[in-house]
């Protein structure tokens, strides 16, 4: 018979899960770890990583979502219009896998 996990180690898993999900996805890795030092706009991380804009998006949400980036300030272009450059909260993760579940640790930027 299962044993039955109780709400809060479930909910503590889910954010495990997910945030083991986000570092195991190339793309949300490589937006995530190139805005350490230097923020960027979603416009720049597309064409550095030949990603689709709206795959950015999605993948910039999922990360804010988490709170592994943040908004760290607006820029107005030449026309106009407002960017939001996004920089990361974390500098570093490390994962140990262990019984019951893996335990992560990041490292504030």
């Amino acid at each position: 018979m299962k044993k039955k996990v109780p709400l809060s180690q479930l909910k503590k898993y889910d954010i495990n899960q997910k945030i083991l999900e986000a570092l195991a996805d190339l793309q949300s890795r490589s937006i995530l770890f190139s805005i350490i030092k230097e923020g960027k706009t979603a416009l720049e991380l597309s064409e550095k990583y030949r990603i689709p804009l709206s795959s950015v998006y999605k993948k910039i949400s999922d990360l804010e979502q988490l709170a592994l980036i943040r908004v760290d300030k607006w820029v107005l272009s030449d026309n106009g219009k407002k960017f939001k450059v996004y920089k990361s909260r974390i500098s570093r993760a490390e994962i140990s896998i262990k019984k019951p579940e893996p335990i992560i640790i990041l490292s504030p930027n």
